[in-house]
């Protein structure tokens, strides 16, 4: 079975020109692209096996594998909680009252839509020789030197002026590293111990974990099957900085003919230039800290059509008991005229939107027009929030999970409500009155007149009516839920490699879609239904059809597990975090990376969109959210305030609220419409990436709402705005 590069394609670049303006162009080729299974196990790519291919070479899932706020193995680890050990413990602690629905083929003549995903395929590399790669690192520098070379360029950053010493700073780590691994390589073990001992911390706070695991690899032999070192020597470093500051290293090398660190700095290293002003040192703070450095510049300037799609026109019947009935004190209500169409606040399309065929979308059915008729009704009873007036929250408490809760979801109309647990079960409860079944046996229902107006009704079982369903199938625990739109089908993915859909009619298991080779940590449904996407331990994301067994798209590009995934409203593009320490955007059509956000200082675990398309809310181990432009590529906030990995956000369905949950034990409202207003996007801050965040947590900071002693896991807000909350009770 043919293997995709583990490495981006970005990754061969080209060594900058240092008399150039701006480093030249990669020859940046598009993230392996696979079409529908029928139409191309080829497609001008690597043919993938019925399984799938694995995206990155095989990793033994050891506990030196789970790096600090890695999600690794077991649910434990996602609740950052650790034994005496420093292993995960699992969670200790089902829902106190918590909540649940059904076929998913298409016409198969949907399926073979003149398929634009076929076209996307690309022809991969091999996955690059280990030995190859450490042979970078055969340099016959004298060893006794490397402290003398590491300590005068230290000399030299520390004594330069303040606007250039910041930006200079950056390169401290990347040369550490890159430094050691070539005594270790060269089996300088005791020169290699004494320079690490010397010199690591001087590095930054952020990359503690990461020089744990360096401080690990002690001898040459180590280094062959070490994840985390071939990462760093695959791709290279980025640092962003301004001409002059990069002619004054320059001029400072060659006078020192220190050649051992040029050369470091010419073969490791991706220097993007840029005319202006240097940055000042929280500028760069607020950019780095990911593996592998900051995002080119280059990589966020592709067109992204971050606008809704304009929604169908129907007519929305006015409600007779509603609208014309009698208000409490006996008399007639005016009558309303009617509503205009659904479609109606839609009807201008949006400049910024993609082509409503850009890519195939499933048609609507009549049931998928009731509910966006119900949908807009509630709409017109939904509660506009605010800094005056805020959210009622209603928290789902899941007591004496005993099994793990590992994963929650809640469906659109807020009916029900699933937990993934460790134990490998899949758990969904009705949150209301009504309770859940199952459809009758083939036999009964061949019984039933299927002319009646009340069909639909009598082909449920009443005698299998219960506020819960249990779902078996997975091998291990489940990492992930997610329900469709339509509340008739339900992914869940899990630690077994697989994702399994299931039907909310029957309450069985429809697929099992295998692809990934280890665990599965998250899966979404699109917000139209059909596709989905799932991003796991192999450190790729899947776009996956209903009706195909193999995924229509592989994402590869992050340096480290892809621990949540998430839709764009319209479906064209879909976000990964992960735990490299970035969040990348692709494009659904063609598997190309078009946004790489960097900034946060630990893996990521929660994303959220805006509804109206244009932003997106990361959260991770380190306890900030960040806030993105997706059109100009930029982050354009920061909320502090949280002190643990923050598991859930949400927009509120205007838009104004952001809501988010944490390990601990908070759920906290932020200002949205306030954080995005007046953004300073001119051409300036979009050409050279310059930003400048206010420090206003606290303005924006709407309010703090703790709980006894539950870990917030999810976070939904309803139709008309009640915001829900769910986590398992933690005794501890």
């Amino acid at each position: 079975m043919a293997a995709l590069p583990e490495e981006p394609a970005e990754v061969a670049a080209v060594k900058p020109d240092p008399e150039a303006g701006t480093p030249p162009r990669l020859d940046e080729a598009p993230s392996a692209a696979l079409g529908p299974s029928g139409a191309g196990e080829g497609g001008g790519g690597r043919a993938v096996g019925a399984e799938g291919a694995p995206a990155a070479t095989p990793r033994p899932c050891t506990p030196s594998s789970r790096g600090p706020g890695s999600p690794w193995a077991s649910p434990g680890a996602r609740c950052g909680r650790r034994d005496a050990n420093g292993c995960p413990e699992p969670w200790i602690g089902c829902v106190s009252h918590c909540v649940f629905a059904c076929s998913v083929c298409l016409p198969h003549e949907f399926l073979l839509f003149d398929d634009p995903f076929a076209a996307g395929g690309v022809v991969v590399e091999d996955q690059p020789d280990v030995s190859a790669v450490l042979s970078a690192y055969n340099q016959q520098g004298d060893p006794t030197l490397y402290e003398e070379y590491y300590s005068g360029l230290k000399h030299f950053i520390e004594c330069s002026l303040d606007c250039h010493r910041a930006e200079l700073s950056q390169l401290f780590y990347p040369l550490f590293v890159h430094m050691y691994l070539e005594l270790v390589y060269n089996q300088h073990e005791s020169e290699a111990k004494s320079f690490f001992e010397r010199f690591h911390g001087d590095q930054e706070c952020y990359y503690q974990d990461d020089l744990r695991v360096l401080s690990s690899l002690t001898k040459k032999e180590h280094m062959k099957g070490n994840e985390t070192m071939l990462d760093f020597r695959t791709s290279k470093f980025v640092l962003r900085i301004s001409r002059d500051s990069y002619q004054l290293l320059k001029r400072h090398l060659q006078e020192k003919q220190n050649n051992q660190i040029w050369n470091i700095v010419q073969e490791h290293l991706y220097i993007d230039i840029f005319d202006g002003m240097p940055r000042s040192k929280q500028q760069i703070d607020a950019m780095v800290g990911s593996l592998a450095g900051e995002a080119k510049r280059e990589a966020n300037k592709a067109k992204v059509f971050f606008g809704l799609l304009k929604e169908p026109e129907f007519d929305v019947p006015l409600d007779d008991e509603d609208e014309e009935g009698e208000n409490e004190e006996g008399k007639p209500k005016k009558k309303k005229p009617k509503k205009e169409s659904a479609g109606s606040k839609s009807k201008k399309q949006d400049p910024n939107a993609p082509p409503q065929n850009r890519i195939p979308l499933p048609e609507l059915k009549d049931s998928d027009k009731l509910d966006k008729i119900m949908n807009v009704k509630e709409a017109a009873r939904r509660v506009r929030l605010g800094p005056d007036c805020l959210p009622s929250i209603c928290f789902y408490t899941f007591l004496n999970a005993y099994q793990g809760l590992t994963a929650v979801d809640i469906t659109d109309d807020s009916s029900m409500i699933v937990g993934g647990f460790a134990d490998s079960t899949v758990r969904v409860w009705s949150v209301t009155p009504k309770k859940l079944r199952s459809v009758k046996t083939a036999a009964d229902l061949s019984l039933i007149d299927k002319e009646s107006d009340d069909v639909l009704e009598r082909i449920m079982d009443e005698k299998t009516a219960s506020e819960l369903k249990i779902l078996y199938g997975h091998s291990g625990p489940v990492y992930g839920t997610s329900f469709s739109p339509d509340r008739n089908y339900l992914l869940s993915c899990s630690e077994d490699g697989t994702v399994r859909l299931w039907s909310l009619q029957t309450f069985t298991c429809l697929v099992g879609y295998k692809g990934h080779n280890y665990p599965v940590w998250d899966t979404q449904f699109s917000p139209y239904g059909y596709y989905f996407v799932s991003g796991g331990h192999d450190r790729v994301a899947r776009l996956w059809a209903t009706d195909h067994y193999q995924p229509l798209r592989i994402f590869a590009g992050h340096l480290a597990d892809v621990t949540c995934t998430r839709f764009h409203p319209n479906s064209n593009y879909i976000a990964t975090g992960s735990a490299d320490r970035t969040v990348r955007l692709w494009d659904v059509l063609n598997g190309n990376c078009v946004r790489i956000f960097t900034g946060h200082k630990g893996p990521i675990h929660s994303l959220a969109f805006s509804p109206n398309g244009r932003f997106l809310a990361t959260g991770a181990t380190d306890g900030r959210v960040l806030l993105w432009d997706i059109g100009h590529g930029l982050m354009v906030g920061e909320l502090k305030g949280h002190t643990d990995t923050i598991y859930a956000l949400r927009f509120s369905r205007d838009g104004e609220i952001l809501a988010s949950g944490s390990m601990d034990n908070t759920v906290r409202l932020w200002d949205a419409v306030k954080a995005f207003e007046d953004l300073e996007t001119d051409d300036f801050t979009t050409a050279t990436g310059h930003i400048n965040l206010p420090e206003n947590s606290q303005d924006l900071l709407l309010g703090t709402y703790m709980t006894k002693s539950t870990p917030v896991v999810h976070l939904h807000f309803t139709r008309r705005n009640l915001l829900l909350a769910a986590g398992a009770y933690s005794s501890q």
